[in-house]
């Protein structure tokens, strides 16, 4: 017997059919790139879930994986406005789904976050946003960033952080550049985890001190597989573990969702 797929009954207002407490929102993820580290996210906001409101709690997520190929090609070529469009759409089918929030699960492609904030009405979380938050709080101006080549060099990332929050973002020397960037994609996108490039990030977080770096961010999402932020011989920031949690304090608290939007 060949059963149809169920689709969800639409309600009048046109979002899901499912009763949805007010008391927790609906988290929308545009995931995928990699799937390794949305893995993270989906397990940390859940363990965030459970640990805020106990038993068997878990979030409400609606999760739209990209494939990452597709994504990767559009970085190589630099046509950012075709990934903005890409990552626009998706954002509007969770909106369109009953999402609440939207988060972009990479740093990346936070150099596309405006044209994913004007494809929605809900709030979208911004990563850099949130880690400059968390860099502010702990009295950290001079942070060494860890990331793909595209948010070392492009310097939106950079950008944002010293407008919105006076932090002045230091990054690797070019060839230190080229191993973070090399870890990530053929690495940890692929599940790859080694001593030896562990190591090699320890070296450059090493030089990055020396250079007059006071914290380190964890500017990708993957690289929490690799380093532990809290083993770092200077503070560490895990862009992570900081977007996931600022996403459960929306889904759970009034005050935290005015402030996004």
């Amino acid at each position: 017997m060949i059963c149809a797929p169920f689709l969800p009954m639409p309600r009048h207002d046109g979002r899901h059919w499912m009763e949805r407490s007010d008391a927790m929102k609906t988290i929308g993820l545009i995931g995928g790139m990699s799937w390794e580290s949305t893995a993270v996210y989906y397990r940390q906001i859940n363990e965030a879930m459970r640990a805020r409101l106990g038993g068997l709690h878990s979030a409400e997520i609606l999760l739209h994986s990209v494939d990452f190929d597709s994504v990767v090609k559009l970085q190589k070529a630099d046509a950012w406005d075709e990934a903005g469009r890409l990552l626009g759409r998706a954002a509007a089918g969770l909106e369109q789904a009953g999402a609440d929030c939207v988060l972009i699960c990479t740093n990346t492609m936070h150099l596309v976050a405006d044209a994913v904030a004007g494809a929605v009405a809900v709030p979208l979380i911004d990563i850099i946003d949130e880690t400059g938050k968390a860099l502010a709080a702990a009295g950290r101006t001079r942070p060494l960033l860890l990331a793909t080549r595209y948010t070392m060099e492009h310097g939106f990332y950079a950008e944002r952080m010293r407008a919105l929050h006076g932090i002045e973002v230091l990054v690797p020397e070019a060839a230190d550049r080229g191993t973070v960037h090399s870890v990530i994609f053929d690495e940890l996108c692929r599940g790859v985890i080694r001593d030896e490039s562990r190591a090699a990030l320890l070296e450059i977080v090493a030089r990055g001190i020396a250079a007059g770096a006071d914290s380190v961010v964890l500017g990708c999402t993957e690289i929490c597989l690799l380093l532990d932020p809290d083993a770092l011989p200077c503070p560490g920031f895990d862009s992570t573990a900081l977007h996931a949690r600022a996403a459960v304090d929306f889904a759970l608290d009034r005050e935290a969702r005015r402030r996004v939007a």
